[in-house]
């Protein structure tokens, strides 16, 4: 049991760290990551294969894509047991949803 949760927490921070990354890079691509299994670390721009799919056809431990759209920053994960998606908003967006709340 202590394995799992080791993993579990190391799913999420990957996808936290690539959320964090994707945040800041400016890139229009939509990237597909894949870790673990054979070649470490790949990644694929724009694929548009199903995360499930693509990662029993690589042999990877775990997939994220991450998409973007207008200013937000999205990212779905799954690994073997394990799926999650993470999204980010622009802070001007939140700062108008706050400013907008207290009116």
């Amino acid at each position: 049991m202590a394995a799992e949760k080791v993993f579990v927490t190391a799913f999420l921070q990957d996808a936290n760290s690539i959320l964090e990354t994707a945040q800041y890079s400016g890139e229009g691509t939509n990237w597909t990551i894949l870790t673990g299994g054979p070649g470490g670390v790949r990644m694929i721009a724009d694929s548009d294969w199903p995360l499930d799919s693509l990662q029993v056809h690589t042999g990877a431990a775990a997939a994220y894509r991450v998409h973007r759209r207008g200013g937000d920053v999205m990212v779905e994960g799954r690994s073997a047991h394990q799926v999650l998606a993470v999204r980010s908003t622009p802070p001007a967006q939140v700062a108008r949803f706050l400013l907008g709340a207290r009116r």
